[in-house]
Parts: structure tokens; sequence; C-alpha cells
């Protein structure tokens, strides 16, 4: 059964920092790519940084130069670095198995896990 844990959301003052983690299970994650979203209340879900097995990125150009995406096969993790946070950084952000990528406008995923929180607030 694919699994998906998130975990390292919190609350921080703008500017501050975050290391989101998404742990997978279930599944031989090194043959896939992953993307991380977040969705803030009331609004649909935004793409905010993909990873492809060989370490190629992509990002939402709200976070471009702010946030970091990497991965670690080893541990089967996936990890978002939020630097520079600002208060429309916050939502709920969950990452995602790609089964299909071309682009972050052009995707399919087929399991995600339930989410961490990020709040970011003075």
């Amino acid at each position: 059964e694919v699994e998906l844990v998130e975990s390292g959301g919190g609350m921080v003052q703008p500017g501050g920092s975050l290391r989101l983690s998404c742990t997978a299970s279930g599944f031989r994650f090194s043959n896939y790519y992953m993307i991380w979203l977040r969705q803030a209340p009331g609004k649909g879900p935004e793409r905010v940084s993909a990873i492809t097995t060989d370490g190629r990125t992509y990002y939402a150009d709200s976070v471009k130069g702010r946030f970091t995406i990497s991965r670690d096969d080893a541990k089967s993790r996936v990890y978002l670095q939020a630097d520079s946070l600002k208060p429309e950084d916050t939502a709920l952000y969950y990452c995602a198995r790609l089964t299909l990528f071309v682009s972050l406008d052009s995707l399919q995923i087929d399991n995600r896990g339930q989410g961490t929180q990020v709040t970011v607030s003075s």
C-alpha cells in the first residue's frame, strides 16, 4: 500500500524558515517523480515544486528563489526547504507521487499524503 506522510509544518513569523519532509513507503521511491502542493483555505490546490528521479527541479513562480526541493532515495523522502516565508505561504502542504509530468501545468498524480500545516504570521 502506497503511503506518504508529511511532517515539519508549524507556525513561523514572516521571514522565517521551515523544512518539510515527506516519507514514502509501499513503492520503489527512486522510480518516481515527486511533487509538493499546497492548499490555502478557500482556494484550490497550487503546485509548488516537483523533482524528477534524476534531481531536476521545478518551481512555481510564487516560490522560486525561496523554496528548495530535494530528495533522498535511500530514505525514501522528499523535502521542501521553505525560506523567507510570507503570510501568503500559509497553507496545508502535501506531497504526492507523480505518474505523468511534463511541467507544473501538465501532470498527473495518483497518491498524496494528508499534509502538514504551515502558518506564517506575526
